[in-house]
């Protein structure tokens, strides 16, 4: 039997590769997981009375790309977050952002670019759904390094015009996964001009907005109607996984132009899995509530006061604009993971399983990344811990 080609040089993901490394050998002292980013904050009170409410939900099929009232309620964010304006056909409920990320390339990657093969852009350290869109469309991924140098943001317009004049569809994460960067204003809009140039779609991947140290951070779909930009050119993702503590509910949303949500929405009837009437009401509600998001920002911004004061000192340490990972440099990711595994117990991901080589180099390599999702106690603890084993 034959297999397709096209996915033989993925390596394992990230997390199978993670317990290969580290479960042939026992851990120093009693475990801490910082590895996975599953957020452990309590979820909105709300939920189970919502869901019971509306169990008989479960007894129908749902609507394809959203309920009206879910769909007026995710409307009703967008503008208080963003101050933009959307309709309902210009948005489309998702199960769970990684479905998103995936289908909207299936939905809208050329087949072509000018009469030659494709190009996908995506930052390198990166969400690894991207790389998986782009091969499946038979496109060629382009891993742009995002480190130090670029402000852990990828710098797109850098690459050659050649290759600029193939792109179909730049990825983007804002705050990124795992560095923490965010994209400026004028980083988006730059962007959003350098699409209208070479005639490409930004995905904007924007699942941790509402985890940030500072300032909330800007989103593409305010830069791009500041700046009078097509809306055919920007699609963002958004989920409620990190905003409000459900992972488990797989619950997000894509927005964007309606030619190219019309197209989604049309794979979506024939491809896709439609999110449960229960799920939706219980979406709705969480899409209008900001009480709980104000609370478990308040816990985030608390763990990085925390990681400021363990790491006071350690040269390299940056603390994240947004988002709840920390990006820190060792010598070599691996070494660093099991070595804080089989002397502390603290579970850490290597940064190289999130990047791939190109141009000879790994970007991750020389880093591990930390999920501060843990209680406020125990996150304290393991961050502790990896200090004194890696920079004491």
């Amino acid at each position: 039997m034959q297999f397709p080609e096209r996915f033989s040089s993925l390596p394992d993901y990230a997390f199978p590769r993670l317990r290969k490394l580290l479960d042939p050998h026992k851990p120093g002292a009693e475990p801490i997981a910082m590895t996975i980013g599953e957020p452990r904050h309590p979820m909105p009170d709300f939920v189970g009375q919502v869901l019971a409410d509306n169990v008989a939900g479960f007894g129908v099929y749902p609507p394809n790309d959203g309920t009206p009232e879910l769909l007026a309620a995710i409307a009703g964010w967008l503008k208080r977050r963003y101050g933009v304006d959307l309709g309902e056909e210009r948005l489309m409920v998702l199960n769970g952002t990684r479905e998103g990320l995936f289908n909207a390339a299936v939905a809208l990657c050329p087949e072509v670019k000018g009469g030659r093969k494709p190009v996908v852009l995506m930052p390198n350290p990166f969400y690894q759904v991207y790389a998986v869109a782009a091969l499946a469309m038979g496109a060629e991924p382009v891993y742009v390094p995002a480190t130090a140098a670029t402000g852990f943001l990828p710098d797109y317009a850098a690459l050659p015009k050649d290759v600029l004049d193939r792109v179909a569809i730049a990825y983007l994460c804002s705050p990124a996964n795992p560095q923490g960067a965010i994209a400026s204003r004028d980083y988006l809009a730059g962007l959003l001009r350098l699409a209208e140039t070479h005639d490409f779609r930004v995905f904007s991947d924007e699942c941790y907005s509402e985890i940030w140290r500072d300032a909330p951070p800007p989103g593409a779909l305010e830069v791009a109607a500041e700046i009078g930009a097509d809306p055919e050119r920007i699609f963002v993702f958004h989920s409620l996984s990190k905003r409000s503590n459900l992972p488990g509910l797989r619950s997000g949303f894509v927005a964007g132009g309606a030619q190219g949500i019309a197209r989604i929405r049309q794979l979506r009837a024939f491809a896709g899995a439609p999110l449960p009437l229960p799920v939706q009401k219980v979406s709705e509600r969480a899409w209008a509530d900001e009480a709980h998001v104000a609370a478990n920002l308040a816990l985030y911004q608390e763990k990085f006061r925390i990681a400021d004061e363990v790491f006071a000192g350690v040269q390299g340490f940056s603390n994240p604009e947004g988002g709840f990972f920390l990006w820190l440099p060792v010598e070599d990711g691996e070494e660093a993971a099991l070595k804080l595994w089989t002397q502390t117990g603290v579970r850490v991901l290597p940064g190289a399983y999130l990047s791939r080589e190109a141009g000879g180099q790994n970007p991750g390599k020389g880093y591990i990344r930390v999920a501060m999702v843990a209680p406020r106690d125990e996150m304290q603890r393991g961050l502790i811990r990896l200090r004194d084993c890696i920079y004491g």
